[in-house]
């Protein structure tokens, strides 16, 4: 299988800021690819470079084939691009966006009516074309935005941030249009903060200060990246016992969560595991407190993001 983006030694500077760091990866055709890393993490400066939009300081990118510093031209021709604002014009009708949209892709006669009649039932507004678009909900909004990006049948979508703030409901209606392009054979790349969202994509790079900190399949990351079993520990009161938990030498990192903590073991053997639990229950004993639930559970990619980007802070911050 061909690849539909190819990035080797990508670097992108502002003065002294690395904003992306000297990344390489490749994008298959099909794939539905996740960018996955805090704000400034370098993920829509990586997207903007690919769609032409702003040259690299040094490196190579490559979409549908053709050079992103030399041909953004070309590229734009065989991208679509949303983005979780500025993508539409709130005070354009739904139909004048369609039709905006269109004119700058040169959609126009039969071909432009059959596109807004797909667009349309696409984000669920037949019968709404009158409607001003700043009046819509906000997943009605990024429907209409995500086809008015692909209107032109891209071969590749860029997505950076598209369900930021959407209901729930909207999100997964969003992600059926996603899986239903992909069997059409569009390639997607997308940036999210949803850890369900990126669960979804073939392969995740995880962007940490501008550089790649990982890259594999969802199921990849969670079994490869935490070292050790996960407790979960959820009591009331978890503050009071953290200072406490993190003197158990069989314990790697704490992190909170709900009520309590993901406990991360230095390993996964049984007697880690059950050494661990008891001292766990022996602190909480001492302070007053009680475990209502101290159980192994599964990693999940908030886990993975957490530990591994928490791991690299620590050792950027040893002296």
């Amino acid at each position: 299988m061909s690849n539909a983006v190819e990035v080797s030694s990508l670097i992108k500077r502002y003065g002294d800021f690395y904003a992306v760091n000297n990344i390489s990866f490749t994008v298959e055709k099909g794939e539905i690819f996740g960018f996955l890393g805090a704000n400034g993490a370098g993920k829509s400066t990586t997207i903007k470079i690919l769609c032409g939009i702003t040259p690299p300081t040094s490196g190579r990118a490559s979409v549908a084939g053709f050079d992103a510093a030399e041909q953004s031209a070309r590229i734009k021709e065989k991208i679509g691009y949303m983005s979780q604002k500025f993508t539409l014009y709130d005070d354009l009708t739904v139909e004048e966006n369609i039709r905006f949209f269109a004119g700058i892709r040169n959609i126009a006669g039969e071909t432009l009516n059959m596109k807004m009649k797909e667009v349309l039932e696409l984000s669920e507004l037949e019968g709404k074309e009158k409607l001003i678009t700043k009046e819509l909900p906000g997943g009605w909004k990024q429907k209409l935005a995500l086809g008015c990006s692909i209107l032109h049948g891209p071969e590749i979508l860029f997505l950076d941030e598209p369900t930021a703030g959407v209901d729930p409901q909207a999100r997964r209606v969003f992600w059926e249009i996603i899986f239903s392009l992909q069997k059409k054979g569009t390639t997607v790349f997308i940036t999210s903060h949803y850890m369900d969202e990126v669960e979804q994509c073939s392969r995740i790079a995880l962007m940490h200060r501008g550089s790649i900190a990982a890259l594999k399949s969802p199921e990849d990351l969670k079994r490869d990246i935490i070292p050790g079993t996960i407790l979960n520990l959820q009591c009331r009161n978890p503050l009071a016992a953290s200072p406490q938990l993190q003197k158990i030498p069989e314990i790697r990192r704490i992190d909170p969560l709900g009520r309590g903590f993901h406990i991360i073991l230095n390993d996964k053997s049984d007697e880690t595991v059950e050494s661990a639990k008891l001292k766990v229950r022996e602190i909480l004993g001492n302070l007053g407190l009680q475990a209502d639930v101290l159980e192994t559970v599964p990693a999940g990619l908030e886990d993975v993001f957490v530990f591994l980007i928490g791991s690299l802070e620590e050792k950027a911050n040893v002296p």
